[in-house]
C-alpha cells in the first residue's frame, strides 16, 4: 500500500510527441534508467522497485500510447516500432542521451528495438518476462483479432468486471504465483479499473495490442545480436506466458554480455510479486564492470 501512495504522488507531466501524449513520472538521482511497461499495465507496474533503484538512478518512468496516463488520436501509429521511436524522441527532448532500458512484457520488445536502432547509447537492458522470436503467448493473437470486431470493448469490459474471468487463464492467471494477491484491489485494480470504466481506455489498450508485430520479434532471433547494451534476463519462473525455458534460450542470440536470472516463487510480474530480488539482482548486474 505504501508504494500505492508514493507513485500515485509522484508528479506526472504529460508530453506530446506527434500523435501521441505520453504520461511521464520522475524520481531519484544518479544515471538514467528508463521503465517500458508491457500490456495491459501502465507506469504503476514498478511501484514496488522504485525505491530501491532510485537511490542509484535517475528513474524515468513511462506511460505508453493507450495505456494509464498517456493519451492518443485517430492518427496514432501504435506499431511497436512506432512507439519505440516516440520514446527515443522523447528521450532525446528530455537531454537523455545515455541511459539503460528496464522493460516487461511488450515493453521489453519495444526496449529492444530502442536499443537495436541505438547501440552507443543504451548501456544496459535488463528485460523481464518478455516476448520470445516465435513464442506465441496463449491468447494474444486471439485478442488482437477479437478486438476489431463490433462490441468487442463493451464484452471485454464486462468480462474484466467478473473476478472469475480475471483469476482464469484467459485473463490473468498468470500474474501471480501468489494467488492472495488477487484479494488485494491495488494489484490488478488500477490496471483492470480504467478499462472497466472507460470504452475509450479499453479501445487504446486493444490498439496496443493490435500494434504487436510478430514479424519483428521473430527477426529478433538474428538482430538481438546487434545489441551492444549490457543484457540482464530476468525470469518469474513459474509464467506460463513466456515460459522460462524458451527464455533460457534465448540468452544465446545475444552477441553483448548477458546474464540470466530466475525469480523463484513468481510468474508473469515478478517485480510486483518478488521486488526486492528483482531490485537485488539488477543492482548487482549493473554493478559489475564489463571490459567487453
Amino acid at each position: 500500500m505504501e508504494e500505492s501512495v508514493a507513485y500515485k504522488n509522484l508528479e506526472l507531466q504529460k508530453i506530446k510527441v506527434g500523435e501521441v501524449t505520453i504520461g511521464l513520472r520522475q524520481i531519484g538521482s544518479g544515471e538514467n534508467l528508463v521503465f517500458i511497461h508491457g500490456f495491459p499495465t501502465h507506469g504503476y507496474t514498478w511501484r514496488k522497485t522504485l525505491q530501491g533503484l532510485s537511490n542509484n538512478f535517475k528513474c524515468h518512468i513511462l506511460d505508453l500510447p493507450g495505456l494509464g496516463d498517456s493519451d492518443w488520436t485517430k492518427k496514432t501509429n501504435f506499431n511497436i516500432s512506432s512507439q519505440a521511436s516516440v520514446i527515443q524522441t522523447l528521450l532525446e527532448r528530455l537531454g537523455i542521451i545515455k541511459f539503460s532500458l528496464i522493460a516487461h512484457d511488450s515493453g521489453g520488445t519495444i526496449a529492444r528495438i530502442i536499443a537495436i536502432n541505438n547501440p552507443g547509447k543504451v548501456k544496459n537492458l535488463i528485460l523481464i518476462n518478455t516476448e520470445i522470436p516465435y513464442h506465441r503467448p496463449p491468447f494474444i493473437e486471439l485478442y488482437q483479432k477479437t478486438s476489431r470486431l463490433p462490441f468487442s470493448s463493451f464484452y471485454f469490459r464486462n468480462k474484466l468486471s467478473q473476478i472469475r474471468f480475471v483469476k482464469s487463464s484467459m485473463g490473468f492467471k498468470q500474474a501471480y504465483t501468489d494467488k492472495t494477491m488477487f484479494d488485494d484491489e491495488n494489484n490488478l485494480g488500477p490496471y483492470l479499473k480504467p478499462l472497466i470504466d472507460s470504452n475509450r481506455k479499453t479501445k487504446g489498450a486493444f490498439k496496443f495490442l493490435r500494434g504487436i508485430d510478430w514479424d519483428i520479434i521473430d527477426d529478433f532471433k538474428q538482430t538481438h545480436k546487434k545489441i551492444k547494451a549490457n543484457v540482464l534476463l530476468l525470469w518469474g519462473e513459474n509464467d506460463k506466458t513466456f515460459p522460462i525455458n524458451l527464455g533460457k534460450e534465448m540468452m544465446h542470440q545475444f552477441a553483448s554480455n548477458c546474464e540470466f536470472k530466475t525469480i523463484k516463487e513468481a510468474s508473469l510480474l515478478p517485480h510486483e510479486e518478488k521486488p526486492k530480488q528483482v531490485v537485488n539482482e539488477i543492482l548487482q548486474f549493473v554493478e559489475k564492470k564489463y571490459t567487453s
